[in-house]
């Protein structure tokens, strides 16, 4: 929708608003985060490299886990109790065994064990370089006599238990241990030589009572295996009696049954099918030629091709009777023809009629046969139903003494298993194996924190710069800063080579050598994006002129090279090329660019008309293509013009320019910029609207409002903003709508690349 502007007052209302608004929303923070997203990805990797660079110094902690279990459940096959007296194990007991494994007598058997007094890391510096490194300052300060055994193995047995982690989980009879180490195999060792010093005494109690109970179990099996054979014998002869099949889970009747039914239905609706197909032959056989619907319907060639013939006669019949009298003879015979080719239908129809009605009686006989024999199944399917209540009791029986024998045979191969490994109240349910990752420093959360870190200061370093920007990059900025609404934004356009010279320029110097034309450009390339821009500012023109009278639209910007001479001119030709009367004016006498691009052998222009040397008429160069009508500045051999300002406000411009409304729908004049001269604001009486054109990324914020700040009457008449020369990858990240992929998608189809 078009955004009517807002009155001068309420927009440097807006600006004093605009500049003391520091709050933030949800929205706008986002906003900085997709516009400054490389800067921030640049801070968070060079956050994670220092984290890498101290993950990679920074001596690595293995460490190792071992669980075992305090089982509350005693040892028992099929409820048989076992010969020896358990305690009761409860929630107090756990907590015991968690102390004692904690204790000093565990600790000092292992370090006994596995000798390590001996090893660097419990009674040295503690390995690897830093440990090497304070091990030798030590050796340097300390000069008394080398410690005793006891003084290494109390060294050891204090940086044991403090390497040594051993802990309940939760209110589970589960126990933990751990043991953390600089050498990943020494920590799944220790760990595991606790738990293996804790339960050896018990393994061989529990041994006895496996044994008696696998024996008595054995019995058990084989007079279960002969009762359940006997039940599966049963439900074989019963069968067999009652002339019981089944077939994949299903009873034969049944299955018969329902393949019956099938046809049955199948035979109801193709006999249906039938009927209507001979009620609508006899309801055809009533009209004397049928309609061209009735003859598709029955796609029959003949009566298609007699169809045809007939409706060609009586044509031709309906001529010769108006043109010579119904009672010509070739009137006669085209009459006599066509009640030859109605009986030809009417035998081919009753042709038709015979054969569905035959079709008919086979389906309904064919019908009858199907139901006769579906009877005949409900009887014999009602017979067997009540056999089979005698034989879901046996099935019953069968089944009950075959789980029972499985379950039975299973308890008899686990009672063996624990026969070679016994299983005591205390167990362990995961050894402890080698780390392959270490335990610390903590990658994860290292990298996690760095990651966090550099989240921070990469987003404060974006709101600097955020802040620090203040060049216009999207329609927010413009119709925040400005009151006014961004029509368009362009995306920047290259000057490089192309292969194939089907859009080159018109003009005859530039047939030499190729290169796409700026000022061309929408003929050119009527599918770009950049044309597509074009189109939402004519479409803007027009809306405007609802209001008001809008046929002249001025185009200029704050500072020069900003493009307002190549979006004049290509929308200039966009509204000639789709029909228009249009003329492009150049009012730039400081420096008419546009004059020297588009015709730069012109002799008059502008100045010559104004001074009435010459007719509007001779003044104007006509695009063979687009067929706009171009305006030069004129008096091209003068460098230096004086007082343009004066000319500009002219009672004889305000007469050229009246002259141009009555000959023309559109008039587009190509403005200098407001900043270095003030040509434009003198000709606001005689201009319907301002097309204000600020290049994207660069032209500053400050600079764009200062100038419409002092040009009032400019900014009463502010079509709207036009942002040129934008960079479309960049500009996805600061408005993600105004990226390349969806133009690019809707124009897949037609080719286009841009």
């Amino acid at each position: 929708m078009l955004q009517v502007n807002k009155p001068t007052s309420e927009i440097n209302r807006d600006f004093a608003e605009a500049d003391g608004s520091q709050a933030q929303t949800l929205t706008s923070y986002v906003d900085i985060v997709r516009r400054q997203f490389p800067t921030m990805v640049a801070i968070v990797s060079a956050c994670v490299i220092l984290a890498l660079l101290y993950l990679f110094t920074a001596a690595p902690q293995f460490t190792s886990t071992a669980s075992m279990v305090i089982d509350t459940r005693k040892v028992q096959l099929f409820q048989q109790q076992s010969m020896l007296s358990d305690i009761a194990v409860d929630s107090p007991t756990v907590e015991t065994q968690v102390e004692i494994l904690k204790s000093e007598n565990i600790s000092l058997a292992v370090t006994r064990d596995l000798h390590l007094i001996d090893d660097p890391e419990f009674t040295g510096g503690g390995g690897g370089a830093l440990g090497s490194l304070i091990q030798f300052v030590s050796s340097l300060i300390s000069s008394g006599p080398s410690p005793s055994e006891f003084e290494l193995t109390r060294k050891a047995l204090e940086r044991f238990e403090k390497s040594r982690t051993i802990k309940r989980l939760g209110m589970t009879y589960v126990m933990e241990i751990g043991f953390t180490s600089k050498d990943p195999q020494k920590a799944a060792k220790i760990a595991n030589s606790i738990a293996d010093a804790y339960i050896v005494d018990q393994l061989e109690a529990k041994y006895q009572a496996t044994r008696r109970a696998s024996v008595w179990l054995q019995d058990r099996i084989k007079e279960l295996r002969t009762q359940a054979s006997a039940a599966q014998k049963a439900v074989v002869d019963f069968k067999i009696a009652n002339n019981i099949v089944d077939s994949g889970g299903r009873l034969m009747n049944e299955q018969q049954l329902a393949e019956v039914n099938s046809q049955l239905v199948m035979a109801h609706a193709s006999t249906a099918e039938a009927k209507a197909r001979m009620d609508r032959i006899n309801d055809i056989l009533k009209q004397d030629v049928p309609d061209a619907n009735v003859t598709d319907a029955l796609k029959n060639d003949t009566i298609v091709k007699l169809r045809g013939q007939y409706v060609d006669m009586a044509s031709k019949e309906s001529i010769w009777s108006a043109k010579y009298g119904s009672d010509h003879l070739a009137a006669v015979n085209l009459r006599k023809q066509m009640a030859e080719i109605k009986r030809n239908i009417q035998d081919e129809l009753r042709r038709i009629q015979e054969s569905y009605k035959s079709e008919h009686d086979i389906a309904v006989t064919r019908e009858e046969a199907i139901k006769t024999s579906l009877n005949s199944v409900v009887s014999q399917s009602q017979l067997t139903n009540q056999a089979q209540v005698q034989l879901r009791e046996l099935e019953s029986n069968a089944q009950s003494y075959q789980a029972m024998y499985d379950n039975f045979l299973q308890r008899y191969m686990e009672s063996v298993q624990q026969q070679s490994f016994p299983i005591t109240e205390a167990r362990v349910i995961s050894a402890a194996t080698t780390p392959l990752t270490k335990s610390s420093p903590k990658t994860l959360i290292v990298l996690l924190v760095s990651v966090l870190g550099g989240l921070l200061v990469s987003f404060g370093v974006a709101i600097a710069r955020e802040f620090g920007d203040r060049a216009f990059r999207t329609t927010g900025q413009v119709e925040e800063a400005l009151g006014a609404s961004c029509i368009a934004i362009l995306p920047a356009l290259s000057n490089g080579r192309r292969a194939s010279p089907a859009g080159g320029s018109w003009l005859p110097n530039r047939k030499d050598i190729y290169q796409p034309d700026l000022l061309r450009y929408i003929v050119d390339n009527p599918l770009s994006r950049f044309t597509e821009a074009v189109r939402s500012i004519k479409v803007a023109v027009d809306l405007s002129s609802i209001v008001r009278e809008n046929r002249v639209v001025a185009v200029t910007s704050t500072l020069p090279n900003e493009g307002k001479s190549t979006i004049s001119t290509n929308l200039a030709q966009l509204i000639a090329h789709s029909g228009a009367r249009v003329i492009l004016v150049d009012a730039d006498l400081r420096n008419p660019s546009l004059s020297r691009a588009l015709v730069p052998k012109a002799a008059t222009g502008l100045l010559d008309v104004v001074a009435q040397k010459v007719q509007l008429e001779d003044a104007l160069t006509i695009d063979p293509e687009t067929k706009l009508a171009i305006l030069p500045a004129g008096v091209t051999h003068i460098s230096k013009l004086v007082h343009t300002n004066e000319i500009l406000a002219s009672k004889a411009m305000h007469t050229v320019i009246s002259l141009l409304r009555e000959r023309f729908d559109y008039v587009v004049i190509d403005m200098p910029p407001m900043a270095p001269v003030v040509d434009v604001r003198v000709t606001s009486p005689f201009v319907d609207s301002y097309l204000f054109v600020v290049e994207w990324g660069k032209t500053k914020m400050d600079v764009v409002k200062h100038n419409l700040r002092n040009a009032p009457e400019v900014q009463n008449k502010l079509l709207g903003v036009v942002l040129n020369k934008a960079d479309t990858r960049l500009l996805a990240r600061y408005e993600s709508y105004h990226g390349r992929y969806y133009y690019q998608k809707y124009y897949a189809r037609y080719g286009y690349v841009e």
